[in-house]
């Protein structure tokens, strides 16, 4: 069976690194790797889209990423239970035109024992923004870890 840990019941410093390797993997743009974290049978809500199993989310994640350009991503533990995390969050990216946006969403996640979310539910809105405005600069992949917070940086 696969295991992702840290497995529940969370913590808050076991919470704070799943949100820290949750944020790594998206920041990775890997839909292979990104699915491997979430149950076969897993079940999202990402806006106005449904997931319905893990083939389902690898999809949604090539999409994604084939429309969001220089995606970079930062999430923060907002609560935490033994086997659910809030989270929230902002990245940012440009479209296919290079217009840029910073989406900023909330997410509720739900674990099974192995440490493999079961559910996610996203509330997320765009934000147009002008280049000279972004925040996140880090080379593609995972944020430094110097690199600050969205409470360093006010968000």
């Amino acid at each position: 069976m696969n295991t992702k840990p840290p497995v529940p019941p969370f913590d808050q410093q076991s919470a704070k690194l799943k949100v820290r390797l949750a944020e790594d993997g998206w920041n990775s743009r890997n839909p292979e790797k990104v699915s491997k974290a979430y149950t076969l049978d897993t079940k999202w809500r990402n806006r106005i889209q449904f997931v319905n199993n893990r083939q389902q989310a690898k999809a949604f994640l090539q999409q994604k990423w084939e429309k969001e350009h220089q995606y970079r991503l930062i999430k923060e533990l907002w609560a935490h239970t033994d086997n659910r995390i809030a989270v929230r969050y902002a990245y940012e990216w440009h479209d296919d035109d290079g217009n840029w946006y910073r989406s900023y969403g909330n997410e509720n996640w739900e674990f099974d024992e192995n440490g493999l979310m079961k559910n996610r539910h996203a509330s997320i809105n765009d934000l147009p923004i002008n280049k000279k405005d972004r925040k996140f600069f880090w080379p593609l992949g995972s944020r430094p870890e110097d690199h600050p917070s969205l409470s360093d940086l006010g968000m």
